[in-house]
């Protein structure tokens, strides 16, 4: 955990590279005043916390899993002046942080969701094929690496897992070559395994890179990034005021589909027809502040291409109770410790 002290509202500080998406929105769906509390669960390389510190003398929560997305905050912390902290931890613990440092309920929660610039650009993290690198795709450094899955898993669970959470069609054909390969030697590079992957998903001119969903697919099942965001999603509810906002960004369909039906669930009220009684559920304790998710402008696109297919949705807290965990939000497929461990086989 990293803090800053004093109570100068200045707020300074060199994390530039990652550019935040849709930040001016998120600013605004948070509605950040004066003494508030916000909570960016993703912190990464700062962009919305400076955002969100700079609009109103607030208090802001960073947490990021990667230890050096922590690391690089230090500047940012001190120039913060008191009005920033950072933990080391999952998103999904977002509301046991807020309550370790003094606060039962915050104003806001901001998510922004998938893989950072920085850990892109970095070799040795094994996000991207565009650098060659060690398949390793943890981002928070500890546990099963991309590797190990690639190493460990039946073809049936590879298939599942890169066809799910990858949405590759030939997903059946990327793991029956991936067994095969693996059989006369380890894919321990990221190179290795987009070549294998290449040579059999074929794509057109100008299309997406042949092996970008089977890594986005191993990218998401390494950090069990959908289960924590189903965690994070809970948490968000029962750490928010009345009157707190929730902000998530997200990157792909899968993570959406996750946000817009929690959402949907929690701000859901009874209804019925005149053939069938009313149906009976929880008070909302969402309320919808996006009908539609928002996306970034043709102008914020071509800055910042990475934003082409971001999308925002936002919520107010109620004063009804938080529901129970959702457990329908999930695709099914085998735990990450289940494959590692061979049970699945």
């Amino acid at each position: 955990m990293m803090a800053g002290s004093g109570s100068s509202s200045a707020v300074a500080g060199g994390l530039a590279r990652h550019i935040p998406v849709l930040v001016r929105r998120v600013v605004e769906f948070l509605a950040v005043r004066g003494g508030g509390v916000y909570i960016d669960a993703t912190f990464g390389a700062g962009g919305y916390t400076r955002e969100i510190l700079a609009a109103a003398p607030c208090r802001v929560i960073g947490i990021d899993r990667d230890q050096s997305a922590i690391a690089r905050g230090a500047d940012l912390v001190e120039a913060s002046s008191g009005r920033l902290t950072l933990d080391e931890d999952r998103f999904s613990n977002l509301a046991h942080v807020a309550r370790s440092l003094g606060h039962d309920a915050v104003d806001g929660v901001v998510l922004d969701l998938g893989v950072s610039s920085m850990q892109l650009d970095e070799a040795e993290r094994g996000f991207s094929f565009r650098l060659d690198g060690p398949l390793d795709m943890r981002m928070g450094g500890s546990g099963p690496s991309a590797a190990d899955v690639v190493a460990h898993a039946s073809e049936r669970d590879l298939a599942a897992i890169i066809a799910t959470l990858g949405e590759e069609r030939h997903a059946r054909a990327v793991a029956r070559a991936i067994v095969r390969e693996r059989g006369e030697a380890p894919i321990a590079t990221t190179r290795a395994l987009a070549e294998i992957v290449s040579r059999v998903v074929h794509a057109k001119p100008g299309a997406i890179h042949p092996a970008t969903r089977t890594f986005q697919a191993l990218r998401l099942f390494v950090n069990e990034e959908l289960e924590e965001l189903a965690s994070a999603l809970a948490a968000a509810e029962a750490v928010l005021k009345p009157g707190g906002r929730l902000v998530v960004v997200s990157f792909h369909s899968l993570e959406d589909r996750i946000v817009k039906t929690f959402l949907a669930s929690r701000s859901r009220r009874g209804g019925g027809s005149r053939h069938r009684p009313e149906a009976k559920h929880p008070a909302p304790s969402f309320r919808v502040l996006t009908g539609r998710p928002v996306t970034p402008d043709e102008a914020e696109i071509a800055a910042n291409p990475r934003a082409r297919s971001a999308k925002l949705r936002a919520a107010e807290r109620t004063d009804a109770p938080a529901g129970s965990d959702p457990d329908d939000l999930l695709p099914r497929l085998p735990t990450l410790a289940d494959v590692i461990s061979g049970r699945r086989r």
